[in-house]
């Protein structure tokens, strides 16, 4: 069976369950060891339920039946000690990193003040500390390496609402492409390429619950000329596999020499705006 990762250990955050889980096992299945953190514990301007410690420990379980190894934490991306303490931890049972995955984030999509601020700090903030915490293993080793930043079509389009939790949703995965083109300019030199993925709808938790269905409906339903909000291909929402696809390939070495580039995986949504 070809593993084209055998020998790279990947740091994934929000790796619990949906895409997380999804780049965790896709990672696994292509040789690398992972190091598995999430918060595991709710956010009060979340309306949805958030990963549990049983999501992560189910993530380890399915890690673990590929043949990886991984180390799993809990720990929240808010807070730089505690991504620096589960980094720790990885490393002193796997020994190195190659590959990042920022994929840590929530959409608090029809919260007052409380969302702007929560979905900044984590969805923005938590990418920042993310690459900050990481960064001095990869540059250490010299081996080179690849950071991945899961951003949103809303990344890349002012699409939602008006409610300030879909503002600050919009203004985090936007900030997050200025994040990855400034470190993949600071980091090239070192051979650690930066690239952010931009997903259409996916079927994870994030999407798929009553409060997200209710914000979409409303969208809908409040504007004179409804927005489109369809893909452009014939399918509604994407897997989450679809996405850990697309981040596989970044961290390959099939794109060895790609750095510093929005990669929409998104059925042709971006494209009809």
């Amino acid at each position: 069976m070809d593993r084209p990762l055998r020998g790279r250990v990947a740091f994934i955050t929000g790796a619990a369950r949906g895409q997380g889980r999804a780049h965790a096992l896709r990672l696994a299945s292509d040789g690398a060891d992972i190091i598995a953190v999430d918060l595991c514990e709710q956010i009060a301007s979340v309306p949805y339920p958030l990963a549990t410690p049983d999501d992560l420990a189910a993530t380890v379980k399915l890690v673990e039946e590929t043949g990886a190894r991984v180390v799993a934490r809990r720990g929240d991306v808010r807070d730089r000690a505690s991504l620096a303490a589960a980094l720790q931890a990885g490393l002193d049972e796997l020994g190195r990193l190659d590959i990042v995955v920022a994929n840590a984030g929530i959409a608090p999509m029809q919260a007052g003040a409380d969302g702007w601020r929560d979905v900044i700090d984590v969805n923005l903030t938590g990418v920042h500390h993310t690459v900050e915490v990481t960064i001095p293993t990869m540059i250490a080793q010299g081996d080179g390496g690849s950071i991945v930043m899961i951003s949103s079509a809303a990344g890349l389009a002012g699409i939602g609402s008006g409610d300030a939790g879909s503002i600050g949703y919009a203004a985090a995965k936007h900030g997050m492409v200025g994040l990855m083109r400034v470190y993949a300019n600071l980091l090239a030199p070192h051979n650690i390429r930066v690239n952010s993925i931009h997903p259409a709808g996916v079927d994870t938790p994030m999407i798929n619950n009553e409060w997200t269905r209710a914000w979409l409906d409303q969208i809908v339903a409040q504007s004179d000329s409804p927005p489109d909000m369809g893909n452009a291909l014939p399918v509604q929402v994407l897997a989450p596999e679809d996405i850990a696809n697309a981040v596989a390939w970044l961290v390959s070495d099939q794109a060895r020499y790609v750095t510093g580039i929005t990669l929409a995986v998104d059925a042709g949504f971006l494209n009809k705006r």
